[in-house]
């Protein structure tokens, strides 16, 4: 539509036009300024109100404008109205005791509609009931620059794990919800170190991760003792694998591929190997399994004494003599089992005067069973594998029994022998196929990091 404006008029339009670009920018300024922390100057504030005033009047004079152009001048200035009247304020926010997301939303000063809406919005992606105390969140708010009272809340982020980030955000007028996940990149660690002191300390100062650290004593715990084996002039090695973020950040601690320790002259190497039976355990270079000897006390309370030993006894409940095939430790109720061994669970049922009984197998020689539980551990049934230390079960009196106990038994080749006196491996040492791909394997590890391993213990040894 095509309209011409009176002379009079032209030079308002004009001033208008101007003033209305001057402020598009100052809007567009605004738009993208994320983190407004302060308010327009008081005098500031009372010139643009006199400016608005003055081009309002300028509008209401210059008839001849479209009611569409009038229009969007009137909504620019309420938008400018509604930046200056308030602020964005960013901040972190650690739930307390006993919060909850609708508590401390509230306690930020949003009304519990507000509140509700970011909780059932949040919840399509991630449980609020999961938050815990200390816990920290980011909040970024809308305050009345005049009041300063909580105007809204523009989002809401929650890092549940490193390099993950669930935002609820504000966005025309309803609160959505998504999910950032940082690309992590997979790493390969070596590293090596002179022993001068506790091994634990000695590889954290190095920056090993301290559940690597707890898996690499585990590895070594039936072969080594640490309090006496170890001495100032062993060293280390361990290869493992990790998780980081792009800006390096440790996300997770993965497997130990390679775990050495050199004792003196002597040089104990082992590899992490998954057979084709998806079965995991560590390896000498030839394909070695590592011996774990079973647990004669496979229990937490690891004072527990022995109610009744293996062999002839005369029974508490059948009052005659009867062979006891396995050996009784009296705990109290609840005391948590172990695994004697790693190995598959075979069986998990209620077993007639044994009560809550578990057999597992560990090798084709030996198994051991559990008797007189209270009840299994969470994910305990036959075909589970376990390792040795696990908690399968707790100590209970089911079954045919006088009191709170566990009873033992080690099987031998089919034949229950006694668990105080012998000496059970329970590894199986490779052969065949796997045999093959393990050494596979070991060439590729030994190819990558052994040589600067031995690099570096030759200057350790020049130093000296």
């Amino acid at each position: 539509m095509k309209f011409i404006l009176k002379s009079k008029y032209r030079q308002k339009v004009i001033n208008t036009c101007y003033f209305s670009a001057v402020m598009a920018a100052f809007v567009l300024s605004l738009a993208h300024n994320n983190r407004v922390e302060a308010s327009i100057d008081n005098r500031d504030y009372f010139s643009y109100l006199m400016i608005e005033d003055s081009v309002s009047q300028n509008i209401d004079d210059t008839q001849n404008i479209s009611e569409e152009s009038a229009s969007g001048i009137k909504a620019m200035f309420e938008m400018v109205d509604k930046l200056v009247k308030q602020r964005n304020v960013e901040k972190e926010v650690a739930l307390q005791s006993g919060d909850t997301l609708i508590s401390l939303l509230t306690r930020l000063g949003a009304s519990r509609e507000v509140a509700n809406d970011i909780y059932y919005s949040l919840k399509e992606h991630y449980d609020p009931r999961d938050l815990k105390a200390g816990q920290k969140l980011k909040v970024n708010l809308a305050i009345d620059s005049q009041t300063e009272e909580l105007a809204n809340v523009n989002y809401l982020m929650i890092e549940p794990n490193a390099g993950e980030r669930i935002i609820t955000a504000l966005k025309n007028g309803a609160f959505e919800t998504y999910v950032e996940k940082d690309e992590f990149i997979d790493e390969i660690n070596s590293i090596s170190g002179e022993i001068d002191g506790n091994l634990s300390n000695v590889m954290n100062r190095k920056g090993v991760p301290m559940r690597v650290i707890s898996n690499f004593i585990n590895i070594f715990s039936y072969s080594v003792d640490f309090k006496r084996d170890l001495q100032k002039g062993d060293s280390f090695e361990i290869v493992y694998e990790s998780q980081v973020t792009p800006d390096g950040t440790l996300v997770k601690s993965g497997n130990i591929l390679y775990a050495g320790l050199v004792l003196r002259n002597q040089k104990i190497a082992l590899y992490r190997f998954k057979d084709s039976k998806g079965n995991v355990d560590y390896y000498s270079a030839k394909g070695q399994a590592l011996k774990k000897t079973l647990d004669r006390k496979p229990l937490a309370a690891r004072n527990a004494h022995i109610s009744s030993p293996f062999g002839k006894r005369y029974h508490p409940v059948l009052k005659k003599h009867k062979i006891h095939w396995g050996v009784d430790y009296a705990a109290p109720s609840g005391t948590p089992i172990y695994a004697g061994g790693d190995g598959v669970v075979q069986v998990a049922k209620y077993n007639g005067s044994y009560g809550y009984y578990i057999k597992i197998r560990h090798n084709s020689e030996f198994s051991t069973a559990y008797g007189h539980m209270s009840r299994f551990a969470k994910g305990i049934r036959p075909g589970v594998r376990v390792t040795q230390g696990q908690v399968i079960a707790y100590v209970g009196s089911t079954g045919r029994s006088t009191g709170p106990h566990l009873h033992y038994e080690v099987i031998q080749n089919g034949r229950r022998v006694n668990p105080r006196t012998i000496k059970a491996a329970t590894g199986e040492n490779l052969s065949g196929n796997n045999l093959a791909k393990f050494k596979k394997l070991v060439a590729k590890i030994d190819n990558d990091f052994g040589k600067a391993f031995a690099e570096r213990r030759s200057v350790k040894l020049a130093q000296k």
